[in-house]
């Protein structure tokens, strides 16, 4: 049997981008082709292993680097790690990306009007009415990746284009093979 190669694929973006709709997809597929997979989705890292942090700059690097961390060892034993995190600093992903090695980032990039729309959780109104500090986006900052490995833009993409972009890009380093598994008899 093989050793399988781990890599943790990062995904970051404003709240309500898709990150976590895009990890879960992707993991999906993933597992089809015999990968194992862990997904770190920044709502559950909160709640488990940051509790107690706020969102100050510096809490917000500590959860970025304790997520880095425990991304770090599961991929260096051989499990695809999907982190869906915010993650607004470019210091926290470049230290995530220094710590982590074999590292892919993903800019899930969706303008901030159509993300207001949206509003799945409701945050950007009471952010917009001021009911939320340190809302990143709106009153927090957000520092965008300034050369991802990937970008997908899920204002224009369907979550398949999306998926489909990221196993392109995970073929073209040589982590999966080159078309997508997929259920339903399709390629």
């Amino acid at each position: 049997m093989s050793e399988q190669r781990g890599y943790v694929v990062w995904l970051t973006g404003l709240s309500g981008a898709g990150k976590s709709t895009i990890a879960e997809a992707l993991a999906e597929r993933l597992r089809a082709a015999g990968q194992r997979v862990e997904v770190l989705d920044g709502d559950v890292v909160r709640q488990h292993f940051s509790k107690g942090l706020g969102f100050s700059r510096e809490d917000r690097l500590e959860n970025i680097r304790r997520v880095a961390y425990v991304a770090h060892l599961l991929a260096r034993n051989g499990v695809t790690v999907l982190v869906a995190l915010i993650s607004p600093y470019r210091e926290g992903r470049d230290y995530a990306r220094q710590l982590i090695g074999e590292f892919v980032e993903v800019y899930v990039r969706c303008p901030i009007e159509v993300l207001v729309r949206r509003d799945v959780k409701g945050l950007y109104a009471k952010a917009l009415r001021g009911e939320v500090p340190n809302f990143t986006g709106i009153s927090d900052p957000y520092e965008e990746p300034l050369s991802p490995d990937v970008v997908v833009e899920t204002d224009r993409e369907s979550l398949e284009e999306s998926v489909e972009k990221l196993w392109s890009a995970l073929a073209q380093r040589g982590y999966v093979p080159q078309t997508i598994p997929s259920g339903d008899g399709r390629r």
